[in-house]
């Protein structure tokens, strides 16, 4: 599995580019913003991308989504409960002071235990994780998880955004991503990757 991360936008979002070393088709996860350096890695990775998949609604992480896929062709990816929302997330972009352009709508709806095949080498599994926001996803493929804002190292995701709730995001946490196994590379929505085992251990949210 190829992962390359491009770090976008005033937000500094983490996002990644994953791809099959054998056929070089890619799926980027949560283009923020930054289009351009975007698709200059994937260039430069010789990485052909076929989905861009949103693992939740926010601006930050959507924003590059029509540009994108308008220079790509790759379809668009999220769970239901992101669909609608991010067909319009410029307005909430200008509450920030920013600006994000509002994505086409979804070409596929994900949901809990759908598979993401990329290539013939990658595959993921959509982990359905709320509490940061209702269409939050994680991405698990072999010793990784792509878990956008869920989990960060050595901490976790705002609570306080439309959406959000404090108890389930701690549930999705202990219920579906440290199950995973301690050595799984957790790969957040900013800042560096982290594992479960260390957040098991360390993550003040979960060890008090």
């Amino acid at each position: 599995m190829i992962i390359k991360t491009v770090v976008v936008g005033p937000l500094q979002v983490n996002c990644y580019l994953v791809g099959c070393e054998k056929t070089r088709e890619a799926a980027v996860i949560d283009p923020g913003d930054d289009v351009e350096r975007i698709l200059a890695e994937l260039k430069a990775a010789d990485l052909k991308p076929l989905y861009i998949i949103n693992t939740h609604e926010h601006f930050d992480h959507v924003g590059a989504n029509k540009r994108l896929h308008e220079a790509s062709g790759a379809q668009i990816l999220a769970h239901s409960a992101s669909a609608d929302e991010i067909t319009n997330i410029s307005s909430r972009a200008l509450l920030w002071g920013m600006r994000a352009e509002d994505s086409p709508p979804v070409d596929r709806e994900l949901a809990d235990g759908d598979l993401v095949e990329i290539g013939e080498t990658v595959s993921l599994k959509v982990l359905a994780t709320p509490g940061h926001s209702l269409g939050s996803i994680s991405l698990v493929g072999t010793g990784v998880a792509f878990v956008g804002d869920l989990i960060f190292s050595g901490s976790i995701g705002r609570t306080d955004f439309p959406g959000g709730d404090y108890e389930t995001l701690i549930k999705s946490v202990q219920e579906k991503i440290f199950p995973l196994g301690d050595d799984v590379i957790l790969y957040s929505g900013h800042g560096p990757a982290t594992t479960v085992g260390r957040e098991q251990a360390t993550n003040p949210f979960f060890t008090t």
